[in-house]
């Protein structure tokens, strides 16, 4: 917000909310050794009246910008509630900020499943998005940029939004808006939330240089990323052979019409076609390491009643990309793998009786195909038409190599900290939320050591050395086993609850919220309340259960494991009533195989008949340990563990 010399940044804007109960600075620039007077009422400023003692309900601050034009003044407490209004004034110039409110301010930061938006979600929690909207929620979205040069002191844009009505929200992170609600709801207060979030990043992106001293791999990369050169120069390369290869498989691709007519035409003879029965991978269908363009086509009838309407194709997940027609007209297009593919067929398309869907499929990497275990289907008014089993297909274009790789510079090593989490260190928040880890899974075993290295250097730079900081627990994902093994998503949870030895953290177990064929898991809304309830205990102080069961250690007794348990556990339970599952024990050997395990009071007794000499113990110890039934009364998960530090 900008006036001649006089400007706020992004953050200071109408709608905001500021930090209740605390000091809150307020800064900006002017120019240089201008006398600047910044004012706090409560309304418009007719209606200015006190409040409560010690809290300032009107108040005003001088103070004399720098030679670099930087002012800065601290805002005494005031209580939740509002709307105030903020008057900066400097040299004849004037900023009026408008209906702030006090109350909680929260950092939600991490990877994909912090971006994931509530517009995914809408079927599955509809009435609770709608429940969940309120005028004293109001959500701030850092706009994505990095740096590996300087610190930002502020944003390229953004904005503060009021979170009243579904339609606003949409867009916003469905973690972070479900999370927000659970606090408004139970304290009463307005929420504002700061969202700095970036798919696929790695924690060293969201790590200062300065707190990078110990890993050389990550300055070294941070080093060769200064060179705004060798940066420019990489992704104008890439680029390049990212379109030529796209150019050389459409102008090879005769499906797209360049020889006659076109293969998603409302009419096309397909005897020659071969069968694919989808959903089904490539590989399944004999096409393993594929690279280049499939189309397949598939004919529904629609009834009389449901012709012309307005319907929706839900074409599960597609890898890598794809476009969908119905009837010869394009109805949507997704351009990578993960979104959920869900395109509308608008009215007066379709006809009674006979109709056709055709899909050109893209495979860049080489693992192609539509993921099992997702909705293939149309729906039309009351009528739903199944689209799975058999479709025909036929090879558009083949290439030899697969697509290029790109650079991603957006993870690189400290430059999301200096572009999106630096131009935030003077805004006064309560707390952290933290969704990350998926991208570090491949080097698991220094997470802790990061993560632990990144909250304290986040708590230096916002001058609290005991900012509550939240994180979420990886989700499970993948098939799961059949057998105990190892896993690199379980060995990165076990760092993640490591973490809980750092003060004032708090985690949120999600390994009953995933889904195995989909990274980005739509049940938000108990990953949600499971962060709400460890910011219940760690940042307001309630003497509450707020997580599962948490691994303290074990006793043998002779064939048989003890596992006990931190306290107080909340009492244990299976929580399905069957016996516990996806135990394994291990002997001398290290071999680990299932195991049979048994609540006794707050502990859980493990064995195996066939082993006389067991030395330790896992659960849920599997990218997806799905069924891992272990809980506490309070419907809350055991993190998994295991009692070896077996390589």
């Amino acid at each position: 917000m900008a006036c001649g010399k006089l400007r706020l940044p992004r953050l200071i804007g109408d709608g905001m909310v500021i930090q209740r109960d605390r000091a809150v600075k307020i800064w900006g620039w002017a120019g240089a050794g201008d006398k600047v007077t910044v004012g706090l009422i409560r309304g418009m400023r007719e209606d200015a009246h006190g409040s409560a003692p010690g809290i300032h309900a009107c108040q005003s601050h001088e103070c004399t910008a720098g030679a670099d034009g930087r002012w800065e003044v601290l805002l005494e407490p005031v209580e939740a509630g509002g709307p105030y209004t903020l008057l900066v004034s400097a040299a004849g110039e004037s900023v009026t900020v408008t209906d702030i409110l006090a109350g909680d301010v929260w950092l939600c930061s991490g990877q994909s499943n912090m971006q994931t938006p509530i517009l995914r979600l809408t079927e599955m929690f509809g009435k609770e998005i709608a429940e969940s909207c309120s005028s004293r929620i109001r959500y701030f979205q850092v706009p994505e940029r990095y740096d590996f040069n300087k610190k930002h002191d502020d944003m390229e844009g953004g904005s503060w939004v009021r979170c009243d009505e579904p339609e606003k929200v949409m867009l916003f992170s469905a973690v972070a808006f479900f999370f927000a609600a659970e606090l408004q709801r139970k304290y009463d207060i307005p929420v504002g939330i700061i969202n700095a979030s970036v798919g696929g990043s790695p924690i060293e992106a969201w790590m200062s240089e300065e707190s990078l001293s110990d890993w050389p791999d990550s300055l070294e990369e941070l080093a060769k990323c200064k060179d705004d050169a060798y940066v420019e120069d990489a992704k104008s390369r890439e680029m390049a052979a990212m379109n030529q290869w796209f150019s050389r498989l459409d102008s090879l691709d005769e499906g797209l019409g360049s020889n006659g007519e076109p293969l998603y035409a409302g009419e096309i003879d397909t005897s020659g076609w071969a069968d694919i029965d989808i959903p089904t991978s490539w590989e399944d269908a004999g096409l393993k390491d594929f690279y280049g363009s499939v189309w397949l086509r598939k004919t529904f009838t629609i009834a009389a009643g449901q012709a012309g309407k307005e319907a929706v194709l839900r074409l599960g997940t597609i890898i890598d990309s794809d476009v969908a027609y119905v009837n010869g007209v394009r109805v949507g297009a997704v351009p990578y793998r993960y979104p959920p593919r869900k395109y509308m067929i608008p009215a007066g398309l379709t006809k009674a009786g006979e109709n056709t869907i055709a899909v050109r499929v893209v495979s860049n990497s080489g693992d192609g195909g539509f993921v099992e275990d997702k909705p293939y289907r149309i729906e039309a008014g009351g009528e739903v038409i199944d689209l799975t089993g058999r479709w025909k297909y036929r090879i558009g274009a083949r290439m030899a190599e697969p697509l290029p790789e790109m650079t991603f510079f957006n993870w690189k090593p400290a430059g999301l900290y200096n572009g999106m989490i630096a131009p935030l260190h003077d805004f006064v928040i309560k707390g952290v939320a933290w969704y990350q880890g998926e991208a570090n899974t491949f080097v698991p075993e220094r997470y802790f050591s990061l993560f632990s290295k990144m909250v304290s250097d986040w708590r230096r730079a916002w001058v609290n050395d005991r900012l509550p900081f939240l994180y979420v627990q990886l989700h499970n994902w993948q098939r799961p086993v059949n057998e105990p093994g190892d896993s690199q998503w379980a060995r990165l949870r076990e760092q993640q609850l490591i973490a809980l030895s750092l003060p004032g953290t708090g985690m949120a177990s999600a390994i009953d919220a995933g889904e195995w064929n989909d990274i980005h898991p739509l049940d938000k809304l108990t990953v949600a309340k499971r962060l709400a309830l460890a910011a219940y205990r760690v940042a307001y102080g309630e003497d509450i259960i707020a997580s599962g069961p948490i691994y303290r250690d074990m006793v043998k007794e002779g064939n048989r494991i003890r596992i006990r348990f931190m306290e107080p556990t909340g009492g244990l339970v299976s929580v399905d009533g069957k016996p516990l599952r996806h135990f394994a024990v291990a002997g001398p050997d290290r071999r680990f195989v299932w195991a049979d395990a048994r609540i006794e009071g707050d502990t859980v007794v493990v064995w195996n008949d066939d082993i006389d000499d067991p030395v330790a113990v896992r659960y849920a110890w599997a990218d997806n340990p799905e069924g891992a039934n272990l809980y506490n009364s309070a419907g809350l998960p055991a993190s998994p563990f295991r009692t070896d530090s077996w390589d």
